[in-house]
């Protein structure tokens, strides 16, 4: 399908419906997917970007229309824009879609609505933007010929050419800006964002997690106001860190995650949240996180820093390297744990560090065998973004129960050592964790493989009344050793 150039005459004396793709029928803006996908794809040719950019954006979308396939069929639509479409088409009326985004990817969105008329978009010669696709329309359907529904102030141009201007808002503000303009405005869908939404993009179940910051202090019996204080400012840096983070990731797998039957419902895959809002709100909670790493001692700066440089690296690379990505993902665990020891001044255990190291590769593991789980139901044999196939998950499910087992084993030889004793005074008792440690493990393990387990295990372990018993039967055990 490519730029079609009629008239209303054509039409059968029907006014034709223009439509806006970005941020109208689209909830999402092409040309920011694309350059993320980019991103994501040709990490170490990012200053493309800026030099394609300098070039102007005809250049900079053509360049990335060439490089990005961005899969038209999974962006999120607007449900209120697509039932205008069908009503028009209903009764008989041609609709376009125009947009500043490369013809490419509109096109891509015309086959998936279908019935379109034609398309006007930017090609290698023009950037149909504002007062140009007024232009464009004008000389096709003649002023007053044709109605209009846009989104932003860009399409003001527009709307003052068109017979009817058509409205999709987000904010109450630009909504009264538009009627105030042109009284005989029709409101299409007001789509606002909402503020539960912004919270769901930091993902503060996963915060959780950051709790093992205040792990060494347990293992080191060290509960001294000063080591606490320190290990909370720690836990808020690496939760500021963490959501900085999960927002990067996101921004960077929206596909991925638009084919995946949970995350889609992620606010930046859905759309719930503008693409364009994550990369600034990403930065604040960064600066925000290292700021705050400057009230705790150097070394656990520099833990800090290299958490966000590994979590950076694994959204840009690894996650798609088989194996190095779980291997990744549990070294960000452990990295935790020594965060806690660098924040709280304790005494770093080559006990602690074995453990955490063998067991959050196992959880690391897990959560990978669950996506492949999702992936054998639904009839794939991939994921996307990943290097995963799913009749890996064989080997997956027996290298997550050997890392699983031996993070057992160091704590047996942790209890047989001299340091035990120091620390407790029945330390024979301890040997009550294994049991429990094993059955959690195996029964983890055995969840994931029946898709009965949420992709991340510890959200999980939140959720699940059996892993609360055993950690409380955990918590019992070291207390009644002490």
């Amino acid at each position: 399908m490519t730029d079609l150039m009629g008239s209303k005459e054509d039409a059968g004396g029907l006014v034709p419906l223009v439509v806006d793709v970005d941020g109208t029928l689209a909830r999402t803006d092409l040309l920011h997917e694309a350059a993320l996908q980019f991103v994501s794809r040709h990490p170490l040719e990012t200053w493309r970007l800026f030099q394609w950019t300098l070039a102007g954006k005809v250049r900079l979308k053509a360049a990335l229309a060439e490089r990005v396939d961005h899969r038209g069929n999974e962006v999120p639509l607007d449900e209120q824009v697509v039932a205008a479409i069908r009503q028009a088409q209903g009764e008989g009326r041609p609709v376009y879609l125009a947009s500043a985004s490369h013809a490419r990817y509109v096109e891509q969105i015309a086959e998936r609505i279908g019935g379109i008329a034609g398309i006007f978009a930017t090609d290698e010669s023009r950037n149909l933007s504002g007062a140009r696709k007024a232009e464009c329309l004008n000389q096709a359907f003649g002023v007053f010929g044709y109605d209009y529904i846009g989104n932003a102030a860009v399409d003001f141009a527009v709307w003052h050419s068109s017979r009817t201007p058509m409205l999709v808002s987000t904010t109450r503000r630009f909504r009264d800006r538009v009627t105030r303009t042109f009284p005989h405005a029709q409101p299409v869908a007001h789509n606002p964002v909402a503020l539960r939404s912004y919270l769901r993009l930091l993902r503060p179940h996963q915060w959780a997690k950051n709790l093992l910051l205040f792990l060494p202090l347990v293992a080191g019996h060290s509960f001294d106001a000063a080591s606490i204080l320190r290990a909370a400012i720690a836990f808020l840096c690496f939760c500021m860190a963490a959501s900085s983070a999960y927002i990067i990731n996101d921004l960077l797998d929206l596909p991925g995650d638009r084919a995946h039957r949970r995350k889609r419902l992620r606010p930046l895959a859905s759309g719930a949240i503008p693409v364009s809002h994550g990369p600034p709100i990403a930065l604040v909670l960064l600066l925000g996180a290292l700021g705050g790493s400057l009230f705790l001692p150097p070394w656990f700066s520099a833990v800090l820093a290299l958490y966000v440089a590994l979590t950076l690296l694994y959204s840009l690379y690894l996650k798609r390297r088989v194996l190095i990505d779980v291997i990744a993902l549990g070294a960000l665990y452990t990295i935790r744990v020594l965060g806690g020891v660098a924040a709280a001044g304790t005494e770093e255990s080559p006990w602690l560090m074995m453990f955490s190291l063998f067991l959050f590769l196992s959880l690391a593991v897990v959560k990978r065998c669950s996506e492949l789980v999702v992936q054998r139901n639904a009839g794939k044999t991939a994921t996307i973004g990943r290097g995963y196939r799913t009749e890996d998950l064989a080997v997956l499910v027996g290298l997550g129960a050997a890392s699983g087992y031996t993070s057992v084993l160091v704590i047996a030889l942790y209890i047989a050592s001299p340091e035990v004793q120091m620390l407790y005074r029945h330390p024979e008792r301890l040997w009550l964790i294994c049991p429990l440690i094993l059955y959690w493990i195996s029964r983890v393990l055995l969840l994931s493989y029946r898709d009965e387990l949420h992709d991340d295990p510890v959200v999980f372990a939140l959720k699940d009344r059996a892993s609360w018993i055993v950690g409380l039967c955990t918590g019992a055990v070291v207390a009644f050793a002490v």
